[in-house]
């Protein structure tokens, strides 16, 4: 197996296999993180003394239109809390760590506060399909400027995990807003700019969207995923969601939990095997407090066979 883009570096090849072989032989234990603190893999360490071999980040911070005088206390902080942790994402690549990024993309047009929310824009994504609008122009645009922070990672030969648009099956994202099929569309046109313009021949493209009728296409997607907020206290492999997932497509993908909020129940993930080959717990509360997961969860998982921990070999 290799991955959708013919033109990738050797090392996205190494990953991309690693996660093939993965699912169903283990699970690759996964963070997010958005602050320069990253404070859940300290927290992380504090109760288990290891660290997961993925980390997540975000790139929420570079997005070209922020207009951060509309925001509330909240929104300035988180945008200036995440300032300069693509540095620490490329160092974390550096030292042999896995990492996926993803982007809550603040409209590129018009929008206040987190604009990222449908809620807060009247940004049309229907309109970027049509050649010629000023949506479309404002969404290369910013693509641009995401291309270029990219880049480094692309120097240092370090693969990436890129997830665009996530979570298109709802309308809560801008991106979502006229249903995923729309959202596929664009994916399609980033997938295009980012590897034939831009040569960003580093990333490996995860698609995150459980629906069919919103699947881009077996060309353009490395990896499926989707991301499950499960109640606290659930015990479960996910396989229901992984049978549901794998639907989409009648091509052989490696399938990951791109964003939870509940461990998996590793004893039930180890007996069942279902293939998922990496998870990624959401930040913040989610692994700072045991409101969703307790510090006994978290020592079954990080001390299990079962799981890949940091630093992994692949």
């Amino acid at each position: 197996m290799k991955p959708v883009n013919p033109h990738a570096t050797e090392n996205a090849k190494k990953l991309f296999e690693f996660l093939f072989k993965t699912g169903g032989r283990g699970i690759i234990t996964g963070q997010h993180t958005q602050t320069q603190a990253m404070e859940e893999i300290t927290e992380i360490k504090r109760i288990t003394g290891k660290e997961p071999a993925l980390r997540g980040f975000e790139l929420l911070s570079c997005s070209p239109n922020i207009r951060y005088e509309t925001g509330d206390e909240h929104c300035k902080k988180e945008i200036d809390e995440n300032a300069g942790t693509l540095e620490q994402a490329l160092a974390f690549g550096k030292s042999g760590g896995i990492v996926t990024l993803t982007w809550h993309w603040f409209s590129p047009l018009g929008g206040y506060d987190k604009s990222f929310y449908s809620e807060k824009t009247e940004f049309d994504p229907q309109k970027v399909l049509t050649e010629h609008t000023e949506e479309r122009q404002a969404f290369f645009h910013d693509l641009d400027v995401i291309a270029e922070c990219l880049m480094p990672f692309l120097k240092e030969d370090i693969p990436v995990l890129w997830r665009p648009f996530h979570e298109s099956e709802g309308g809560w994202f801008w991106w979502g807003r006229k249903g995923p099929g729309v959202a596929a569309q664009l994916y399609r046109l980033q997938y295009d700019y980012f590897v034939n313009k831009y040569h960003l021949d580093n990333l490996l493209w995860v698609w995150n969207c459980p629906l069919k009728e919103g699947y881009p296409g077996d060309d353009v997607v490395d990896v499926i995923s989707r991301d499950l907020y499960a109640e606290p206290g659930t015990k479960t492999d996910y396989k229901k969601e992984y049978e549901e997932l794998v639907s989409i497509t009648s091509a052989k993908k490696p399938a990951a939990l791109a964003e939870i909020g509940v461990l998996p129940d590793i004893g039930m993930l180890e007996k069942s095997r279902v293939p998922w080959c990496y998870y990624m717990v959401w930040s913040k509360n989610f692994v700072l407090t045991e409101e969703f997961n307790s510090h006994e969860a978290l020592r079954s998982v990080y001390e299990s066979s079962y799981t890949y921990k940091y630093p992994p070999s692949f």
